[in-house]
């Protein structure tokens, strides 16, 4: 690993939550519960105390490729990602946007009736385009009296300077979220993965949004091949530290038709129980700064894709297992962090 991986973010972002169901604010003093009476700050709770209600994501697709698919930095792509770029819930990358957004909508109806949503740009890398090209696809959505705020799901090394000013530019209209590849502060982890990806292009472009006023979310996978408890923690603290407004935790999933897929059928590895990832989640989130959302806490792998673990399809099993555990541990976010 190099020694650029101890280096942590500079200048933290200014964060405001509201106020919890005690009428207190998350800091030192916070009781053990947010608005939501949750131990932990979950983004259901973040969203209804800054806009006052419940807001879902609406996943689209903008029609990406990837540097590590079209052959400038390879053409396998993340062994872990599957073909769709971790865009499988969004709707066909060759429809107008209108009629994503119509189809998103009408996915989530039976469990949503609310008016307002969040537009997530998911599948590939959101960024990767001319700048011309994003302006185009981005404001008219941001535009629309239906979207709350923008979520973009990229890669760190793929956010030039026109870009970035473009995000901030949005960022004036309606909230920019970008949510940013990290998954192991490990080198070795990431080479391992074909990611063509490193910490320092994280460091770099996270100070450069923030300053811009953009929200970072940084996603982490847990459970990937050859990591110890200890590395995965590593990188829980690197994110805890670095004064990003969120994080998600997603379990590694090894789907049909990706290269991991390959090596774990040929010689399989060690993938987390269920009991032991709920509880490792605990770990996690108890060394989360307490004022950090936590934007997800295990992932949804496709059920006709999914080769394991098989467990996981059973979403709502394991939300209510993670909130048991911590209920049982008697603890709740924060109360181990060191930073």
């Amino acid at each position: 690993m190099k020694q650029t991986t101890q280096t942590y973010l500079s200048l933290p972002e200014t964060f405001h939550p509201a106020s919890t169901a005690s009428g207190k604010h998350p800091d030192s003093s916070m009781p053990r519960c947010y608005s939501d009476g949750r131990p932990y700050y979950s983004l259901n709770a973040w969203l209804k105390d800054q806009f006052g209600q419940k807001i879902y994501k609406l996943a689209l697709d903008g029609g990406m490729t990837c540097p590590n698919r079209d052959g400038t930095l390879g053409d396998r792509g993340c062994i872990f990602c599957s073909a769709g770029g971790s865009g499988d819930f969004a709707p066909a990358a060759d429809l107008p946007l209108e009629e994503q957004i119509a189809q998103a909508k009408a996915r989530i109806a039976p469990k949503f009736r609310g008016s307002r949503y969040i537009a997530y740009f998911q599948a590939y890398t959101n960024t990767y385009a001319p700048v011309e090209r994003l302006k185009a696809l981005f404001e008219p959505v941001i535009h629309r009296p239906d979207i709350a705020a923008l979520s973009i799901a990229t890669r760190p090394d793929c956010l030039p300077e026109e870009v970035l000013d473009l995000l901030g530019e949005l960022n004036h209209i309606k909230p920019v979220w970008v949510e940013l590849g990290l998954q192991t502060i490990h080198q070795c982890t990431l080479d391992a993965m074909n990611t063509h990806t490193c910490v320092e292009d994280f460091i770099i472009v996270t100070d450069e949004l923030r300053r811009r006023g953009i929200k970072v979310i940084a996603h982490l996978i847990l459970g990937l091949p050859n990591e110890t408890r200890g590395m995965m923690l590593e990188s829980v603290d690197f994110v805890a530290k670095s004064g990003i407004f969120g994080v998600k935790l997603q379990l590694l999933h090894v789907l049909k038709g990706t290269p991991l897929a390959d090596i774990y059928i040929k010689h399989p590895f060690e993938l987390f129980t269920l009991d032991d990832y709920c509880d490792f989640v605990v770990d996690c989130i108890e060394r989360l700064p307490k004022d950090m959302v936590i934007h997800r806490m295990t992932g949804d792998g496709p059920r006709s894709l999914l080769v394991a673990p098989l467990w996981s399809t059973d979403k709502k099993r394991v939300l209510n297992t993670i909130n048991k555990r911590f209920e049982v541990r008697d603890t709740y976010q924060g109360r181990l962090n060191l930073f």
